[in-house]
């Protein structure tokens, strides 16, 4: 793939990458709006019905339309979702509505954005290439929160017209998008390997080992939300500031996975998924003591973005490998909607736990479920199977 044609996709990606990121900023603007933690889950659950509403749409248009320009669609409900978040006067059933228009619109372009690109380089070059593109999203992601914080905080933007420029962001990412649809011309058998029958084909996708890494990303996801949604609640009281841990937390991702790329690709996959994901178990384990100080906050931050930050793209490139050609877009599918299902539907149960029982019980629960990835990666692995076995054999 050319470089100006792999440009006009990441820098797309970066960009609407910045519209999730936004997400991280809605306590704040609720808040100011008169509303809570709870606003924020709720707004979020009309986000993740719009993810299953959004990712269907990928596999039954993708082909007839072309992935990216589907995921330049994406890109511009997510510009109308935030502006009609900034345009609200108060918490209102409004906020439901666009949370399902971002819902929707990042769920078309989490799925169709890498099917665009795994569908023009090979199978050898795939981790490479989706490790770039991980990192131009993480990047976009991190950015968001630093990049509204400082309008508001330094320009004395509102918290609305932070949300619009986000929405201006998302609507240039969704021109760029559009462009490399039309520049870069997929290969003519990719639109072969586009199965849709994902429903369908659920029975055959848990059949391979490509069931793991689908459980996995969703328990991820809980973990990356837990602590990225709710980070200015959980530095609220302290003098610490949330924007510190979302620009570490970018900073480590996008540097870790430019310099790094090479090398993990030549890493034995399965080894590495466990040590990275021993490294985000760390970093929830060390958010629990960042009162503590900054030290400890950059460390949680660092932990976190080599953890999960590299993590997610090894077992995004797992679960395509791991099926059979006729199972990719089905496996993908799924592994998107537990994605979503993790990031939005987590909020919910996040922000109740945090108003009712307070943020230590938040991180025992996501610290809960980055132990529980790490156990399916074991599994997966066959480390825990092996050694039950070994177990039971030395019983006998």
């Amino acid at each position: 793939m050319r470089s100006l044609h792999s440009s006009l996709l990441f820098i797309g990606t970066l960009l609407t990458a910045l519209g999730y990121g936004a997400t991280f900023l809605l306590t704040e603007h609720f808040r100011a709006l008169g509303g809570s933690e709870v606003s924020t889950g709720l707004t979020l659950a009309g986000a993740m019905v719009g993810t299953f509403l959004g990712v269907p749409l990928v596999g039954w248009f993708a082909e007839r339309l072309g992935a990216a320009r589907m995921a330049a669609l994406g890109a511009f409900l997510l510009a109308v979702g935030y502006q009609s978040l900034a345009t609200l006067g108060a918490v209102n059933l409004w906020t439901l509505l666009a949370g399902l228009l971002i819902g929707l619109g990042w769920g078309i372009f989490y799925l169709a954005a890498p099917l665009s690109l795994s569908a023009r380089v090979t199978d050898a070059d795939r981790a490479f290439w989706f490790a770039r593109f991980g990192a131009f999203q993480m990047a976009g992601i991190g950015m968001s929160p630093i990049a509204a914080t400082a309008l508001i905080q330094q320009l004395h933007f509102s918290t609305a017209t932070a949300l619009s420029a986000v929405a201006c962001a998302c609507l240039l990412a969704s021109v760029h998008l559009a462009t490399f649809e039309a520049v870069s011309k997929r290969p003519k058998t990719a639109a072969a390997t586009v199965n849709k029958g994902w429903l369908r084909a659920l029975p055959q996708v848990l059949a391979t080992r490509a069931r793991f890494p689908i459980m996995m990303v969703g328990l991820g996801a809980c973990v990356f939300t837990g602590l990225m949604t709710f980070q200015t609640s959980l530095v609220r009281d302290t003098n610490l500031h949330a924007g510190t841990f979302f620009a570490v937390y970018a900073v480590t991702v996008v540097v870790a996975r430019l310099t790094l790329a090479s090398f993990l690709a030549r890493v034995q996959a399965d080894r590495l998924a466990v040590s990275l994901l021993v490294l985000m178990t760390l970093g929830v384990l060390v958010a629990n003591f960042m009162t503590l100080g900054v030290a400890v906050q950059v460390g949680s931050a660092v932990l976190l973005g080599l953890g999960y930050g590299l993590v997610y793209s090894v077992i995004q490139t797992q679960v395509i490998n791991d099926a059979p050609p006729e199972l990719r877009h089905a496996a993908l599918t799924w592994f998107v909607l537990a994605y979503f299902v993790g990031i939005f539907g987590f909020p919910i149960l996040g922000g109740w736990i945090i108003v009712h029982m307070g943020t230590g019980w938040c991180l025992a629960l996501v610290l809960a479920l980055a132990l529980a990835e790490l156990m399916l990666a074991l599994f997966r692995n066959g480390g825990l199977t092996r050694k039950v076995g070994h177990a039971g054999a030395a019983n006998n």
